[in-house]
């Protein structure tokens, strides 16, 4: 009897090593499988039609996107004289023009049709970063030389642009888009792939905390109602991008 109580209880001990061991290895295996999330970006291509700074064809998973980077819209930077030019008329008390002018330019992105999350982040370059749905070129949250953008803020024209030299783009929130689309609109699309929307989602104004490292988190939107990693422009630094690209960037050439 006390020989059968002693298999007995070698016999539990035996099963509950292996009990545990057997939940180890599943939990293992549960994080071996985790697969990286792949998108289709399809749904926003049509977003850039009729745009007349931009043309863009898809081959294989590339989007080649070009662009005149002319603004549609009136600026002070387009030169006396211009038929689009428009003194400025916006609400920065401290507004000063740069020297630079409005000059078409000839932009080539190549972007992934299907972007995923990227296995080792990068930087964001100075110069464009990405396009918006009119044609203008996106730059990060850096002035020259990667300063804040505290005094550059001063030179953006009423829609909140101004050029460098004669390439005009957006540092901040695309006023004239977001006074045509709404705030909540699709705005563009980064080097990644990933779309850039305004700061406000579901009736909700979006602030820096509720978005990652990157600027940017996944939910659903009107163009991807299964949702979608994509960046959100905000009102505060670093308005469109944080750490660098989520995504892996395609190329930019000028």
């Amino acid at each position: 009897m006390k020989n059968l109580k002693i298999s007995i209880l070698l016999f539990g001990l035996i099963a509950l090593v292996y009990s545990c061991g057997s939940d180890d290895s599943e939990e293992m295996n549960n994080d071996d499988d985790v697969s990286e999330k792949v998108y289709d970006i399809t749904p926003i291509l049509s977003k850039f039609d009729n745009i007349a700074a931009i043309t863009y064809s898809v081959s294989g998973n590339t989007v080649t996107i070009q662009t005149t980077n002319l603004p549609n819209h009136k600026s002070p930077y387009w030169g006396v004289g211009h038929t689009m030019y428009e003194a400025y008329n916006g609400t920065n008390p401290d507004w000063r023009q740069n020297p630079g002018s409005i000059g078409e330019q000839n932009i080539t992105f190549r972007v992934p049709l299907n972007p995923s999350e990227a296995g080792t982040k990068s930087a964001t370059p100075m110069g464009p970063i990405g396009v918006s749905r009119n044609g203008i070129v996106f730059f990060n949250q850096y002035a020259a030389g990667g300063a804040p953008l505290t005094n550059e803020i001063n030179s953006f024209d009423q829609y909140l642009g101004h050029p460098a030299t004669t390439t005009y783009h957006y540092h901040i929130k695309p006023k004239f888009l977001t006074d045509t689309f709404g705030e909540d609109a699709f705005l563009g699309i980064l080097s990644d792939g990933f779309p850039v929307y305004g700061p406000v989602e579901n009736g909700q104004t979006i602030t820096n905390d509720d978005l990652d490292a990157y600027h940017g988190h996944v939910s659903p939107t009107a163009d991807f109602p299964d949702g979608i990693y994509h960046y959100h422009i905000t009102n505060e630094d670093p308005y469109l991008n944080g750490n660098g690209f989520f995504g892996t960037p395609g190329s930019v050439t000028r």
